[in-house]
């Protein structure tokens, strides 16, 4: 993402309906000239969630959660800001222009990519259910036990055999040639896609941004299956396949079934499994485990394929997860089973028994490399320990690292000293999500510090008034290291001091600078504990405060080493840094009245 122009977000703060937003994720009752419902942010019985007509804001008085569409998406739906601007921009037809940076290259917005996707997926669709072709198709998805509903729920498709139809119906809908390429539907003049079933892919938020495509005669050419190339709205290690279905309840429930195939993920969610995600093919990285970290998973479990690629790809997923402290589960498949066929053959609840059957990833990696090894032999039984051992070791959290060297002991039936007394645990690695343009280039901890304190300002000033008034109380634009949170802080306290709206959307409008804008969005990418808000957000403005100190101490040390100064200034200066150092500073909490 770029910054977005003024014009565009304020239309688009014109057009958004709360209550629209909110309706697919809660029941509201009209109530006079408001909206009630249970708030989906606590437990309760009786309805305290209030949406006073034509207001764009929320309001719980049984919780205190306060915000607006866009705080709603990002804290019940687990959107980045990023994510909730552009798809309420999507929902209520806003065409959000970029405000491009010199260094960029010019290029077609990514509204006008998505909606060339859905277009061909609409043509895909018709093909596959009104044509001849389409409907051979149609015979061999049926022999596959996937029915109409099915098709339709997940809009599968058929690209046509016959040379450059996609294009010419396109283009006919005043699709531009060059777009056609760029979003990768045609390659060097030639249908990417050719006699196949469509299944498009899609990102966390449910819009289109390539289509893996699967040969269903023999005689066709490729692959068995074709995915669409990398392209500005498709990264293929960035993708979660069926996240945008599951996303809601894997947030809630706080784990993820990750299967390899699309067709399992589909098959998964279609029989009610919806916390089920798939990657693109074997090839599941670090982003994509990031994105699932985000959501808060704790619990993983993996049904890879049986094969050797799929056993290596599950040792190497489960690593991810481990090492990010999360517990993760292996699924235990038949042999030249997936959960495609399981599904079929034996239904939903013999699928539930195998998650139940499910073994912890240690035991899993014990058993799979042993049967690379010789354990019965010292040599043998060494390299296996040695190579978990120092795998574990690499894992950032201590107490995990503890207590699966305790386990490895107790499963290679040895004495825990040998593998759990000193531990050395690798120094816990700092992952930085990137996306685009929007991402911390380095790792500044000046930077993340300020980022740190206007997250909480932003996401719980509205329901916890008690921070304003504590960063008023301590804080001035001094405290802040960078020109973009120095901007944005004085941006919010302005509009709390002469009353001015400070929900996300009106914040991002009133940002002049581009850099501001993209400062913003990398501030809400990461999520807050609203149950620890209040003591979380003083530990921070005393980290502000304890760093602004230790700056006005080290610039008075400069002076004084500069040999600029006179004897008498050397002398003031030496004063004025002893009284500085007796007065360590500590957060001032407001007076209650």
């Amino acid at each position: 993402m770029g910054s977005y122009s003024r014009e565009s977000l304020e239309l688009l703060r014109s057009r958004i309906d709360l209550v629209e937003v909110l309706t697919p994720h809660m029941k509201l009752q009209k109530s006079g000239a408001s909206y009630k419902g249970l708030c989906p942010f606590h437990d309760e019985k009786t309805p305290s969630f209030v949406i006073q007509k034509g207001d764009s804001h929320y309001h719980c008085f049984g919780c205190g959660a306060h915000g607006d569409a866009i705080q709603f998406l990002m804290t019940h739906v687990r959107m980045s800001f990023v994510e909730a601007v552009e798809s309420l921009a999507e929902r209520f037809s806003v065409h959000l222009e970029e405000v491009e940076k010199e260094d960029r290259p010019k290029g077609p917005s990514k509204a006008v990519l998505k909606d060339a996707l859905m277009q061909a997926s609409h043509f895909y669709q018709f093909c596959l259910l009104h044509t001849l072709d389409g409907h051979a198709a149609l015979d061999y998805l049926y022999s596959r036990g996937i029915d109409l509903d099915f098709i339709l729920r997940f809009e599968f498709g058929y690209a046509p055999r016959i040379p450059q139809m996609t294009q010419k119906i396109l283009m006919e809908q005043k699709v531009a040639p060059s777009l056609l390429e760029e979003v990768g539907l045609v390659s060097k003049g030639r249908d990417f896609f050719m006699d196949r079933i469509t299944i498009p892919i899609r990102d966390a938020t449910g819009t289109i941004v390539g289509f893996s495509a699967r040969k269903f005669r023999p005689d066709t050419q490729g692959g068995k299956y074709v995915n669409s190339p990398e392209t500005p709205l498709f990264k293929k290690s960035k993708v979660l396949f069926g996240l945008s279905f599951c996303r809601k309840t894997i947030a809630k429930e706080k784990r993820v079934l990750i299967v390899e195939g699309q067709i399992d993920a589909l098959r998964l969610i279609h029989a009610g499994f919806l916390w089920t995600v798939a990657g693109q093919g074997t090839a599941f990285g670090q982003d994509q485990a990031e994105e699932l970290i985000q959501l808060g998973v704790r619990q993983v479990y993996l049904a890879l394929d049986g094969d050797q690629a799929g056993q290596e790809a599950t040792i190497k997923v489960g690593n991810f997860f481990q090492k990010a402290g999360i517990e993760v589960l292996v699924v235990p498949l038949p042999e030249k089973h997936d959960p495609d066929l399981i599904l079929q053959e034996k239904g939903p609840q013999i699928w539930t028994s195998l998650l139940e059957k499910s073994k912890d990833y240690l035991t899993f990696l014990f058993d799979r490399l042993s049967m690379s090894l010789n354990i019965q032999s010292p040599a043998g039984k060494n390299e296996l320990i040695q190579t978990i051992a120092k795998r574990i070791r690499e894992w950032d959290h201590p107490l995990m690292v503890r207590e699966s060297l305790k386990k490895l002991a107790r499963l290679s039936q040895i004495p825990e000293s040998m593998l759990a007394g000193d531990v050395e645990v690798a120094t816990p690695q700092v992952h930085v999500r990137r996306s685009a343009s929007i991402t911390f280039s380095e790792i500044d901890p000046d930077r993340i510090l300020d980022a740190d304190l206007l997250r909480w300002l932003f996401l719980m000033g509205d329901s916890c008034p008690e921070l304003i008034q504590i960063a008023e109380t301590n804080l001035t634009e001094a405290h802040f290291r960078h020109p973009a949170s120095k901007g944005l802080f004085q941006k919010y306290v302005e509009a709390v001091r002469e009353n001015k709206p400070r929900d996300l959307l009106s914040l991002a409008i009133d940002l002049d600078q581009a850099e501001h804008q993209l400062f913003l969005a990398e501030i809400l990418q990461k999520k807050v504990n609203r149950e620890r808000a209040h003591q979380c957000f003083i530990e921070t403005v005393q980290k502000m405060l304890e760093r602004h100190w230790m700056h006005q101490r080290e610039d008075i040390k400069l002076k004084i080493y500069s040999g600029r100064c006179s004897e008498a200034e050397v002398l003031a200066l030496a004063k004025q840094f002893d009284e500085l150092k007796r007065q360590r500073p500590e957060v001032v909490l407001p007076t209650r009245s």
